[in-house]
């Protein structure tokens, strides 16, 4: 379907109701309602808090209205764990009313499944979903029926219950008490449809309802927000949509170039062909000129920017979600994408518009791009985008960690607040990305900052030997941006894209996506997160400089004045994890096979492994973040860093702190475990050394898993030691027997480990030094020598600590997980 844009003038004029004097003739079912015109007859009763819909008479298919449907959230909980925000959309479906007998059945129809009859035709070897059934209100002369919806829009079709019930926290403890909670229902007596909110427009009906969920075992997460707890209530959005009509052309999905897709099975291709197929979601953008190699469009692409979002935030917002006019301009669309500001009375619910929402909440979290499509072909309906407005906050944080607050406000390339308004344009047109039909590149970091569908992590730089932002993020479309624009909707036909695609290949551009990228475990050398450089081993040991003259320079500076030492706490644990998601991309080299997303002659059918050099380098660059120095937390911090904290309870302060040595006092120790945790378990991750062991196996001169081992305990278990080598020390041999008694492990590197610990456990018996020493080696050595001690070592896991969150609320695979 296509919407024609109206002004918010004409667009009042269809929401208004339509009020006439009833006369004798009107229909008893109306009494007491007022009557609206638009996608379909609709009458409001609001004291009685009816819905009425006339639906068309059934047609031969014994249909009677078949429109796209789906949910959003107009409110949200708050809280950026459980995924439930303002702006949140479900799933799009083909919903079908039917009538039997006194009822009518709505009924979810299958379009995914395409049979043999002719398209169009539901196959009836596959199931539907039949999600209400209300009485027939009235039948009309005309055959037309009329219905109460209203009971339909109180059910739960956002899974609003199943995301409340996502345990763990936001630092991934698996702790249901410190999530949403457990057992949270839909309480049908404290929901209700809301009549008083029922738009109506020629394409479009909107309405929302009024769902309240209960529990009597509610979560930190909504303990922290709730007026009471065990009752949450949400306003969800309802929309039907008139169908999409004909002339949208589908886009074949390509592997090469990624992006969201719609799948269908497909029977009536011929014998030989695959029935599974994937078409690339877009927006249908049609030029006024189609044989024009530059033309203006019928109807542009324009995202609205919620007015909720604050200056300088909007402009920052407003510029970035633009650039992507550059990449439309390049792919020959004149003025066909659009940034704009919402306009005064315009609901961002209505389905019309594509909307950038501004959202705040309790703590940070992540942002994300939605869309409504329509299932049958991939068309984008419309964009829903919601930015989360914490995390600028936290980005302002570390800045100012590593350049000082004093420039906060200032202006200037190293000013905290500008530095976080580019990460701003960048996310702004990164979200919107995805609601144009893009996925995640994380390779773009790699080649040049080639594309706003990357995380990018902040380049900084040194100057004078201290921390500079002046090219933090890059600004503007990237290379490979450019090239999905063009591939998604520059290219007019099926062949046209396929060359457009060869020719990215062929140019040497990197597409990495999330399966390849997002766990520290993978085998993609150039899928990383947060990373920035061609080379992230390079990178890596430059930025453990930057790390170390950030550490070093770290104190008061940090803070404003008049703010609470105890912020200093906070303040410094992304600057001494600075390094965390460099050492990550950096592993992935280690063991790592450089793969693509290849066709059949394409010339990137073999996926080989990492040549043995850059491995070793990788692993070299790791290790050296193991090290003392680069652990070691400067004395003159800790009585900083140990100050009390005092007032109410502030969720976000208290989820990004290292572990303390009992109240507010600061342990460098604990902080060491943690640095020495994130290289620990890139190193020791289960199909890590399975990959290679089996390189190894194929070609003597790599890599393998005894190397690494060997290399790794020559490091972190020198002949003389402090507390902090011995807390490192004891963090890497714990780490090594839990992964020789992961299930996950391969048998034979398990007996690798096992074997590697025993014969540290020996040594460790006869180790000499002095008396700290050798208590502690005598104690670790009878632990992990006698079978029944070790077993409760590695269940207790004694003076482990939670890695504090860095991603925008902690593990990015949890989050992947919500509905």
């Amino acid at each position: 379907m296509r919407f024609a844009l109206l002004s918010t003038a004409a667009m009042l004029a269809f929401a208004l109701p339509v009020h006439a004097a009833a006369p004798a003739s009107v229909p008893s079912p109306f009494a007491g309602s007022v009557a609206m015109e638009g996608l379909l007859p609709v009458h409001v009763d609001r004291n009685g808090g009816r819905i009425l819909l006339t639906l068309p008479a059934a047609g031969p298919d014994g249909v009677s209205g078949r429109y796209l449907y789906t949910t959003a959230l107009r409110t949200g909980l708050g809280s950026a764990p459980t995924f439930l925000d303002r702006g949140r959309v479900g799933d799009a479906q083909i919903l079908a009313f039917r009538r039997l007998g006194k009822k009518v059945v709505a009924q979810f129809e299958n379009p995914r499944f395409r049979s043999p009859a002719g398209a169009g035709v539901p196959s009836g070897d596959f199931a539907t979903s039949v999600v209400w059934t209300g009485d027939v209100v009235a039948t009309q002369p005309d055959g037309s029926i009329v219905v109460d919806i209203a009971s339909f829009l109180t059910a739960d079709r956002l899974g609003i219950a199943k995301s409340l019930g996502q345990e763990g926290d936001a630092m991934g403890t698996g702790d249901a008490a410190q999530g949403a909670g457990k057992g949270f229902k839909l309480d049908d007596k404290l929901s209700a449809a809301d009549p008083a909110s029922v738009k109506l427009f020629p394409d479009n009906l909107e309405i929302d309802a009024i769902q309240t969920y209960t529990s009597d075992k509610p979560g930190a997460e909504v303990e922290n927000i709730a007026p009471d707890p065990r009752q949450v209530s949400f306003t969800v959005h309802h929309s039907f949509v008139r169908l999409p009509g004909p002339g949208f052309v589908p886009r074949a999905f390509d592997p090469r170039i990624g992006g969201f897709s719609t799948q269908s099975v497909d029977y009536r291709v011929p014998l030989g062909q695959d029935v599974v197929r994937d078409v690339a979601n877009r927006f249908r953008l049609e030029k006024v000129d189609p044989t024009a190699a530059r033309s203006r469009v019928k109807k542009p692409i324009i995202f609205y920017l919620d007015r909720a979002a604050p200056e300088p935030i909007r402009a920052a917002l407003l510029e970035g979600i633009d650039w992507w006019g550059q990449a439309f301009d390049a792919a020959g669309y004149i003025d066909a994408f659009k940034a704009e500001l919402l306009p005064e009375g315009a609901d961002p619910m209505d389905v019309r518009y594509n909307i950038v929402n501004w959202d705040d909440r309790a703590t940070r979290g992540w942002s994300y791009g939605q869309d409504i499509v329509d299932p049958r072909t991939g068309e984008i309906v419309k964009g829903m985008v919601v930015l989360g407005s914490e995390r600028v906050r936290q980005d302002i944080l570390i800045f100012q960690g590593l350049v000082g607050a004093a420039k906060t406000g200032q202006g200037g390339p190293n000013d905290p607040v500008q530095v976080a308004l580019a990460r701003i344009r960048q996310l702004g047109a990164h979200e919107v990305g995805h609601s144009l039909g893009f996925a995640h590149n994380f390779a773009g970091s790699t080649q040049d900052r080639a594309s706003v569908m990357d995380y990018p992590g902040p380049r900084i730089g040194l100057v004078d030997g201290k921390p500079d932002l002046t090219d933090a993020y890059a600004r503007g479309i990237g290379t490979w941006d450019k090239a999905t624009v063009d591939w998604l909707y520059g290219a007019g036909t099926q062949a046209e894209a396929d060359a457009k695609a060869t020719a990215d290949v062929a140019a040497g551009m990197r597409y990495v996506q999330d399966d390849n990228a997002r766990k520290a475990d993978t085998a993609q050398p150039w899928g990383g997160l947060w990373d920035d450089g061609p080379d992230p081993t390079a990178e890596l040991t430059r930025l453990m400089t930057v790390r170390r003259a950030a550490i070093d320079g770290f104190g008061t500076a940090a803070l404003l004045p008049g703010e609470p030492m105890a912020d200093l706490r906070r303040r410094f644990v992304p600057i001494y994890l600075l390094h965390r998601y460099e050492v990550v991309a950096a592993a992935k080299a280690i063991g790592g096979v450089d793969f693509a997303y290849s066709i059949y002659g394409d010339g990137r059918e073999q996926s080989l492994p990492v040549p043995a050099d850059r491995q070793r380098a990788a692993l070299s660059a790791v290790l050296a973040t193991l090290s003392p120095d680069q652990l070691r937390v400067p004395a003159g911090l800790l009585p900083l860093l140990s100050s009390a904290r005092n007032g109410s309870d502030n969720r976000q302060f208290d989820i990004e702190l290292f572990a303390t040595a009992g109240g507010p006092v600061f342990d460098p120790l604990v902080a060491a475990d943690v640095g020495a945790e994130v290289p620990l378990n890139a190193l020791l991750a289960p199909t890590r050394l399975a990959r290679l062991e089996v390189q190894h196996a194929v070609d003597p001169n790599a890599l393998g898993v005894s190397e690494l081992l060997d290399r790794l305990l020559a490091v972190t278990l020198p002949d003389r030691t402090d507390a902090l080598t011995r807390r490192i020390a004891y963090r890497t041999i714990v780490t090594m027997a839990q992964a020789a008694r992961n299930p996950q492990v391969m048998p034979e590197i398990a007996a690798i480990l096992d074997s590697r610990v025993h014969d540290v456990a020996e040594g460790l018996a006869r180790r000499k030094g002095d008396a700290a020493d050798m208590a502690w080696a005598s104690s670790l050595s009878r632990q992990l020598l006698d079978p029944q001690q070790r077993e409760r070592l590695l269940a207790d896991r004694p003076r482990t600590v939670d890695v504090p969150p860095g991603d925008p609320i902690g593990g990015e695979s949890d989050w992947m997980d919500l509905p």
